[in-house]
């Protein structure tokens, strides 16, 4: 069942192998690719264990390996914080990977030294640019050139028990003073309201980072990068009083620090908090959870003191996929990699994404598996009439150490290791070092 909606963000594409193999061009001068020749194409992932952790990803490239026998795609990861160090190094040394994920403020300092593939003519000539949306586009561009493609739709926001609030006399909440009256009332009865973790997972705060959008991130992001604005500024003062609230009303468990994100996970999964900080990625384990039918998705709370539209529901594109340039040079990997470009934007893989419990960032038609109740339930929250989408997600749009302070900035307001101000203060010294 296609959602209206989602029709404009998802869709299906199949596409010829002689398709396919236009697009093997070389540059001037170079030897012609060789369609038969073996090819190992090295992919390097944010999560340890790709089989486990990005099961899209895996299920995609072993479906690509099927339809072009002589590509070998070999997929590594490690955990965001040491992958990201791994790709600048591998950047100042000239040895990154053919493929790779990267946050897109890395992702620019990369393309502004020449480092990768500019695949807007891979796309415009297999006639798929045209199915991602123009903001993603521009978004993952410099100039005319696209320096990389979503790796699927971040879609956020805090999944819920619904068993666990009617067995409380309790709704689901709506605003801002909802969720502190729902922490209060858990809290006293030694529920934990939210599961977050911040073992290993400070990244791990989305529904906090969408928040700081209903208080005029979109609007200060250009100021806070060029030094005219302030991050401990009235407006997100107000959101971390708010996030101090919430610790003081007992929302989080008291081992947030030393919890995991597979243990963050587990808590709500096995019934022990009410909600929990995650995204459209976790519905296949909520779907395997015993309270399936009674699971639901927030896009996060309306705050009466915000500013502008509260309605913001995080569902944007998500970290993109870059590709060497390096690599580029040689004309059997370039060939591979087109076709693997071609492929990410084109029906099996969008797809494939949804079987999943991923959400594509192309805007195909596709069919979501009534096995997928609880991604549907997502789906059709993130994408309700009335909502909007922000620019992107707030720590996709600063570099990595300043993103690393908001996360530690969030979660010492969560632990009581930060007042408000202090939180904000750590945030603008990572600014100012920039």
């Amino acid at each position: 069942m296609a959602l209206p909606r989602m029709a404009r963000r998802l869709a299906i594409l199949a596409l010829t192998a002689g398709t396919a193999l236009a697009m093997t061009a070389c540059s001037a001068g170079a030897p012609p690719a060789d369609p038969n020749a073996p090819v190992t194409l090295s992919f390097s992932v944010q999560v340890a264990d790709p089989e486990t952790n990005a099961p899209n990803l895996w299920a995609a490239i072993q479906e690509f390996e099927k339809d072009n026998k002589n590509i070998t795609i070999d997929l590594t990861g490690e955990p965001v914080a040491e992958h990201l160090q791994k790709l600048q190094i591998a950047g100042q040394s000239d040895t990154l990977p053919d493929m790779f994920w990267i946050y897109d403020s890395n992702a620019r300092d990369l393309n502004a030294a020449g480092k990768l593939l500019d695949i807007r003519p891979i796309l415009e000539d297999a006639d798929v640019l045209k199915y991602y949306p123009d903001t993603t586009v521009t978004g993952f561009s410099d100039g005319d050139a696209m320096y990389g493609q979503p790796s699927s739709s971040l879609v956020t926001g805090l999944w819920y028990n619904k068993r666990i609030l009617d067995e409380n006399g309790l709704d689901v909440p709506v605003t801002f003073d909802d969720l502190l009256h729902i922490s209060k009332v858990l809290s006293a009865k030694g529920i934990t309201t939210i599961s977050n973790g911040a073992n290993q997972a400070t990244f791990s705060c989305w529904g906090f980072l969408r928040d700081l959008s209903n208080f005029g991130w979109d609007d200060k992001v250009a100021g806070l990068l060029d030094g005219s604005v302030k991050y401990n500024n009235p407006d997100f003062a107000k959101l971390y009083k708010h996030i101090d609230e919430l610790r003081q009303a007992g929302a989080f468990a008291d081992n947030v620090s030393t919890t995991t994100y597979d243990q963050l996970v587990a808590r709500f999964t096995s019934g022990d908090a009410a909600f929990v900080d995650g995204g459209i990625w976790m519905a296949g384990q909520i779907q395997a959870s015993d309270f399936a039918d009674d699971a639901g998705f927030w896009i996060g709370p309306e705050f009466s003191d915000g500013v502008g539209d509260q309605k913001t529901a995080m569902n944007v594109p998500a970290a993109p996929y870059s590709y060497s340039a390096k690599s580029a040079k040689d004309p059997n990997k370039l060939a591979a990699m087109q076709k693997w470009i071609v492929f990410w934007a084109g029906e099996k893989a969008a797809q494939i994404q949804v079987d999943k419990a991923e959400a594509p960032s192309t805007t195909w038609d596709v069919t979501i598996p009534d096995s997928q109740s609880v991604f549907k339930k997502a789906l059709e929250v993130a994408f309700a009439d009335g909502n909007h989408a922000p620019v992107n997600q707030p720590d996709l749009m600063v570099s990595t150490a300043v993103a690393t302070a908001m996360y530690d900035s969030i979660y010492g307001v969560i632990q009581g290791q930060f007042t408000p101000d202090e939180a904000m203060d750590h945030v603008q010294e990572a600014l100012d070092a920039e």
